[in-house]
């Protein structure tokens, strides 16, 4: 009994399953490479994007802070001219509103002495009047004595 046959060997059952699966194995290794690989193109692509996005933002950004800063500032500037300007309005209607109280003031203290000069000098005629009537009639004579 010849153990070297010329015929091929053939396998046994588990021998064949052995290499099923170290095929399926070597194809699954090779496809998790791939994978793999793969995801690390998709990562650095979407790295990639994601920092040309970062310095589009930080542009946009700076730019739009000074947007913002240079209408702030443009707004400061239109409320202090507002400001100035109803300020100057303000004196001026303030200086006119004096003036005016000023000159009814004075009108008023003229004619207050105007009043009180006439109405002196009535009632100067009027206790002048009296003292005559009064001296001409005979029993102001006698109050006037008995008074002396």
């Amino acid at each position: 009994m010849n153990t070297n046959s010329p015929e091929p060997e053939e396998k046994g059952f588990f021998e064949k399953v052995k290499d099923t699966i170290e095929h399926l194995w070597e194809g699954t290794k090779d496809t998790a490479e791939e994978v793999k690989d793969k995801a690390a193109d998709t990562i650095e692509t979407i790295k990639d994007k994601v920092t040309a996005e970062k310095k589009t933002v930080a542009r946009k950004t700076a730019s739009a802070k000074k947007t913002v800063s240079a209408k702030a500032a443009t707004a400061t500037q239109k409320t202090k001219k507002a400001v100035a300007n109803v300020m100057a309005k303000a004196d001026t209607e303030a200086k006119k509103v004096t003036t005016k109280a000023k000159k009814e003031t004075t009108e008023i203290k003229a004619k207050a002495a105007d009043k009180a000069k006439t109405l002196t000098a009535k009632a100067k005629t009027a206790t002048l009047a009296k003292k005559a009537t009064a001296a001409k009639t005979p029993a102001a004579k006698k109050k006037a004595a008995a008074a002396k």
